[in-house]
């Protein structure tokens, strides 16, 4: 059976060169090594887990299903490695603590800049680590540990997890100044679903929110064209493609001034609540907590 010492660090990276490049010869290339070398950590690797990993092809090479399987393994702790030393040389250079934060496009694009902003000024020995995700990535990487906190929508299954109320906000209804629409000042979301709509790409909470909301009223949301950010949404109704729901803070003025009208949706479910969580207070660091505890106390004053 391998045993874990048998994984070289560097032998991981090179593997992974060369998985993703297909090739031994682009493979050193980009290392700055030789070919033979490479071929060679290749082979040891191999023969030290007892497995195949690649297939020799003319054009190239090709994974087995043990390679795939060791592809994904060696990113995660390639990844983790690298995450490490930064923060190594981050308390070398005098930061007290890391913080993780991941959190859904919504509370990135409306309030995180401000709220970071205004905690890492009266903090700045705190490194904050944010990383944009979808609300149901958020749960799991709280629950797996890969956040310290999350950021996530009310619509999305969180047992388990410490939640404190973190924002509302409201949706809204953004159509072309020509559109039908355009001159309501507030609309049922059932009566916009004659319409085309531009939407976020599978699996963010905003999207199942709209599907959710179609099949009560026992009609389909008919998306014309997926995205993946509020301003692709924005963009995509600029040029008379489509409408779309998106929060109200995203609408800047500018999307305003270029001809987009925001509309007032009636729906109770177009008030949401952004939940702040984590796994649990007691394991978070004094930084972390500290941190918790300034964006769930946060107001808009």
């Amino acid at each position: 059976m391998p045993h874990s010492s048998h994984y070289d660090l560097q032998s991981l990276r090179v593997f992974i060169v060369v998985a993703e490049l297909g090739s031994l010869t682009k493979a050193a290339e980009r290392v700055c090594m030789t070919l033979s070398a490479v071929s060679k950590r290749m082979t040891d690797l191999e023969r030290s887990i007892d497995c195949t990993l690649m297939l020799r092809q003319p054009r190239g090479i090709e994974l087995t299903t043990a390679g795939k399987g060791l592809l994904a393994h060696a990113r995660q702790v390639v990844d983790r490695v690298n995450r490490m030393a930064n923060e190594m040389s981050d308390y070398a250079a005098g930061v007290r603590g890391h913080v993780r934060v991941w959190a859904n496009t919504s509370s990135v694009i409306q309030f995180l800049p401000h709220d970071v902003q205004a905690f890492l000024s009266d903090n700045p020995g705190v490194k904050i680590s944010l990383e944009e995700r979808l609300s149901d990535e958020i749960v799991a990487a709280i629950r797996s540990g890969d956040a310290d906190i999350g950021i996530f929508a009310d619509n999305v299954l969180s047992q388990g997890i410490h939640k404190a109320l973190y924002r509302e906000d409201k949706l809204v209804l953004l159509v072309p100044a020509t559109h039908p629409l355009a001159s309501l000042e507030e609309v049922a979301f059932a009566e916009t679903l004659d319409f085309e709509y531009v939407g976020l790409n599978e699996g963010s909470s905003l999207l199942s929110r709209l599907l959710d909301a179609a099949f009560s009223a026992d009609r389909v949301l008919k998306l014309r064209i997926q995205v993946h950010s509020f301003d692709g949404i924005c963009r995509m109704i600029e040029h008379g493609l489509g409408i779309g729901v998106l929060p109200e803070g995203a609408v800047r003025a500018e999307i305003l001034a270029a001809g987009l009208r925001a509309v007032t949706l009636t729906d109770a479910w177009a008030h949401r609540v952004l939940w702040i969580g984590t796994l649990s207070r007691e394991t978070l660091s004094p930084e972390a907590l500290n941190l918790f505890d300034f964006m769930s106390g946060h107001t808009d004053g």
